[in-house]
């Protein structure tokens, strides 16, 4: 939602005289300043507090007495009895703590209903007990805009070049970049790090794009319910998936090319889901596709969401989606998306339903660049709800590998230890592994040389063949359960291999 329509929003909640108005938004300037332009078309004074000052009239110096305690602020506010706007900001913890602060804001609600005012209460993911939420109105206002970001830039490099030169060598493509990866930043958060980035060399480059990232990951970490994961592998790490690479790659342009996209009529890609066997590389995927597309690599993990308190866990997951979102562009990886939504039983209450529900509204809604990359091993267990067209832009199926896969994955596990595939005969390992999954190659590797090492000699092929001799693949202990995938995912996905 632009700016302008949350301008409108809230003179439309004015003039319908809601007495109490939560602005979600972690930005009390930003918030501040649309509350002077409301104040100015309304017309009505606009006042603001802080705990360091009290109540204070905007544009007027001077504060008003004893009001820096809240209970007395809005005691205040009800005694004043004129029409105003009041702006309080970061009172959450009174609304869950403090009953008589929540009746003074009764109160001061309900005498600003009256005189065409209200009190304005700032912060994120303010939670409302059940005496105040029917008279409560909220409004989200959304992170800056590119435009936002461009003037934040524009006023910066024209402030630094006062003091120094300062070069700026990138192309129209790059600066849609860096105020793309600005997404989700505060424009504080933002000019520090463009700050940072300028005075560092006297340049404003490509490359500076890192540290953005690096800004947006201490986002992540603060909110420590998402992982940052260092995108190291590429799709050249990822033997065979020749189907999922090919379509992957179509996409990159996209990401890489977002004006020129635009232009063209595209949007940023939605996400997929993974479907398969264990250990074929459905997260080895998801780690390349951020590598390939140049993206941070985001992983929800499912096992902190849930809280044994009631309500937290839905806040935990809507604190999770709006950490991704301003992570935005990012990679969101969903690992066994299964285990977070199973489907059936009654044991959390509802809990997992009512977040099964509310996540599948942000898949269809969001306007975020999240790409979403979730894998899932059981098929039973997930809600038919994924499986919908319109929630993932492709479903695809990661299948066992074929010989010739085979014996690229040991060439791959071979190589990343420093030992060279050609003095191993990979076609017969390739053979002699039919039904191995691509860990459980990998784990063929590094059980031959756990043997070689105590043995006190090189690896060999005859190592390899003995350690795959002494593994029974999934494929087999589970061989039922492996081929009723197989049948499931023939006629409604698409084969990644």
């Amino acid at each position: 939602m632009p700016t302008k329509d949350v301008l409108r929003d809230l003179e439309v909640l004015f003039k319908s005289r809601y007495g109490l108005i939560h602005l979600d938004t972690e930005e009390p300037d930003r918030a501040l300043s649309l509350l002077r332009h409301v104040a100015d078309r309304l017309p009505v004074p606009l006042f603001t507090w802080s705990r360091v000052e009290g109540i204070h009239r905007v544009d007027r110096p001077g504060k008003i007495f004893d009001t820096k305690e809240p209970r007395k602020a809005l005691a205040h506010v009800a005694a004043a009895g004129i029409p105003a706007v009041y702006h309080f900001h970061a009172v959450g913890a009174h609304l869950e703590t403090d009953e008589v602060f929540r009746a003074h804001l009764r109160v001061g609600a309900r005498k600003l209903e009256e005189l065409d005012g209200a009190l304005v209460l700032t912060g994120s993911g303010l939670s409302f007990p059940p005496d105040l939420s029917p008279l409560v109105a909220t409004v989200t206002l959304p992170g800056p805009g590119e435009a936002e970001y461009r003037d934040l830039l524009g006023n910066l490099l024209r402030d630094l070049s006062r003091r120094g030169h300062v070069e700026v060598s990138l192309t129209r493509e790059e600066m849609a970049s860096l105020l793309r990866h600005l997404s989700g930043l505060t424009l504080l958060e933002a000019e520090k790090v463009l700050t940072k980035a300028i005075v560092e060399d006297g340049r404003l480059a490509a490359d500076d794009i890192r540290h953005v990232i690096e800004a947006k990951k201490a986002v992540v970490e603060r909110e420590g319910l998402l992982e940052y994961y260092p995108a190291e592998q590429t799709l050249e790490d990822v033997a065979d998936l020749a189907r999922l690479k090919a379509w992957l790659g179509k996409r990159r342009n996209v990401v890489a090319n977002p004006v020129r996209a635009t232009e063209f009529g595209l949007t940023f890609p939605r996400g997929v889901l993974l479907l398969g066997v264990p250990g074929c590389g459905k997260s080895l995927s998801a780690k390349a596709v951020a590598r390939e597309w140049g993206l941070p690599l985001l992983k929800f993990d499912t096992s902190n969401l849930y809280n044994k308190y009631i309500g937290e866990s839905e806040k935990n997951f809507n604190r999770a989606i709006r950490a991704a979102e301003r992570m935005a562009p990012v990679v969101l990886w969903i690992d066994e998306l299964e285990k977070a939504f199973a489907m059936g039983g009654t044991e959390d209450g509802g809990v997992s339903q009512r977040i099964l529900g509310t996540f599948l509204s942000w898949m269809q809604d969001r306007r975020g660049e999240v790409f979403i990359v979730a894998t899932a091993n059981d098929i039973g267990r997930l809600p038919p709800e994924f499986l919908r067209k319109g929630r993932f832009d492709e479903i695809f199926f990661v299948d066992l590998p074929d010989a010739a896969t085979r014996k690229e994955i040991f060439r791959i596990h071979l190589a990343s230890r420093g030992l060279d595939p050609e003095t191993f005969d990979l076609d017969h390992l390739a053979r002699g592994s039919e039904e191995f999954s691509g860990s459980e190659i990998e784990e063929v590797v590094v059980s031959g040389l756990y043997t070689a090492f105590a043995e006190n000699r090189t690896l060999s092929t005859q190592s390899l063949e003995r350690a795959t001799a002494s593994t029974v693949p999934l494929a087999v202990t589970m061989g039922e359960k492996v081929q009723s995938l197989r049948d499931w995912a023939r006629t409604r996905t698409v084969p990644a291999n």
